[in-house]
């Protein structure tokens, strides 16, 4: 507790872009409840992880904070929510350091349940419910996190995503139209539509709807300047989103695929519903439409049985294939899913070799993606600026990090900025005028 009696929380959030949409929503929880927001490496009353569980590293990380919050304030209340603390209660619970345990459905009602001492994670199999989208604030206060959808019915043979978030369940354009509209008035200038299975969105409601009408609808009846699509399976990616993301100026031309593998049979056994000569096909179209786009994929690395033939399939694939980055996952065996019982489980160090390979061609891909725009104009949204060298930073419509010579004043704005050099990661430039 500070000098004047207001308690003190810090939040870490581990994971995807919807724990961070979620934990941005407890945060401002806290906040209209009269607690002050502090860093997590400060001391505090209360710690609150938000728990990814998509790896054991994962996991691991989540004790590792538990145990660290206990150091910096042995007498805190210590809080995990999230997908470990939904998945694998009885395992997160030995962790004695721990004070409470609240699973995903108890994220909106985590102030209550801390101050009842109450330990609750209920079942989200059947949960049919999606909750109000309430989020006056975000942390970079130039974008923001919209979640759109939650859970997902893919059961994909790896994943254990759909035991942590239920089934599929979209929110109401209605409720979307509402939220975008108000974060635009309170100045943000890039939304950025989150999901666990976003491609999903809209197959549960009644009558039934898509992402790609989502997205034209918010084109449409909003003034957000710039408009972000999340991650987005290869199958459901359709020539309506890809045509809109070539005709609307505010549309990011920028896509994140999770393809997971470039061999067809290791798909099938993932249970991903579509081959390497599919994805070939569809990334040819993106390519062709969306010549700068920023192509982004996920990829699993020492998946179950993946043979040294299969394993090669998709470095062929990715040398192939114009990503313009990629990242790598370790395959991570996770109990209760279908890959943790498969035969052929691989050697750990099998696995980090083969990581590794891959991670060695994505850093060559995004060097080769970048270097493309030396000496070209990109537009770009200031999201930092550092004093001491006047130096901002900031983000490209097709997701490249920039940084020029600016002023603080610039927060917020986008500016269109000549592209001088790139270090293989980051674009170097120069302010050529500012947007209007």
């Amino acid at each position: 507790m500070n000098s004047s009696g207001i308690k003190r929380v810090a939040v870490q959030t581990l994971g995807c872009k919807t724990n961070q949409f979620e934990s941005a929503a407890i945060i401002e929880q806290f906040r209209k409840n009269g607690y002050e927001i502090v860093p997590f490496t400060e001391q505090a009353e209360i710690y609150l992880i938000n728990s990814c569980t998509v790896t054991a590293r994962s996991d691991s990380e989540t004790r590792r904070l538990i145990r660290r919050a206990r150091r910096l304030n042995p007498a805190a209340k210590i809080v995990a929510t999230g997908c470990y603390a939904q998945v694998y209660p009885d395992e997160l619970a030995k962790v004695r350091e721990l004070d409470f345990l609240l699973g995903n459905r108890e994220k909106l009602e985590v102030i209550e349940l801390i101050e009842r001492g109450e330990t609750l994670v209920s079942d989200v199999s059947e949960d049919e419910s999606f909750p109000a989208l309430e989020l006056e604030s975000f942390a970079e206060h130039t974008r923001v996190f919209l979640q759109v959808q939650n859970g997902c019915d893919s059961y994909c043979s790896y994943c254990i995503v759909p035991y942590a978030r239920g089934k599929n369940r979209s929110a109401r354009v209605s409720d979307i139209l509402a939220e975008a509209g108000k974060l635009s008035e309170k100045g943000y200038k890039e939304i950025v539509l989150t999901g666990i299975h976003l491609g999903a969105y809209g197959s549960d409601l009644h009558p039934v709807n898509s992402l790609s009408e989502l997205v034209w609808e918010i084109v449409s009846k909003t003034a957000i300047p710039r408009i972000r699509v999340g991650s987005i399976d290869p199958d459901e990616i359709d020539d309506r989103l890809l045509s809109m993301m070539a005709e609307s100026g505010r549309i990011c031309r920028h896509l994140h695929i999770p393809v997971q593998s470039g061999s067809s049979t290791v798909l099938q056994r993932m249970k991903r519903g579509y081959d390497q000569e599919s994805i070939k096909k569809l990334l040819e179209r993106i390519s062709k439409l969306l010549p700068d786009a920023f192509i982004g994929a996920d990829f699993i690395a020492g998946f179950p049985g993946e043979t040294a033939q299969e394993f090669q399939d998709t470095v062929t694939f990715v040398k192939d294939i114009p990503f313009s980055d990629i990242h790598v996952f370790p395959y991570s065996k996770r109990p209760k899913t279908k890959a943790a019982e498969m035969p052929g489980q691989l050697a750990s160090s099998v696995i980090t070799e083969r990581a590794g390979i891959l991670r060695e061609l994505a850093a060559a891909k995004k060097k080769k993606f970048l270097d493309r725009f030396e000496g070209k104009i990109l537009k770009v949204l200031t999201q930092g600026y550092d004093q001491k060298t006047g130096i901002c930073r900031g983000l490209s419509r097709n997701f490249i990090n920039v940084m020029f010579q600016g002023k603080i004043e610039f927060l917020n704005q986008e500016l269109e900025v000549r592209v001088n050099s790139s270090d293989g990661s980051v674009l170097k430039g120069s302010i050529a005028k500012r947007c209007e």
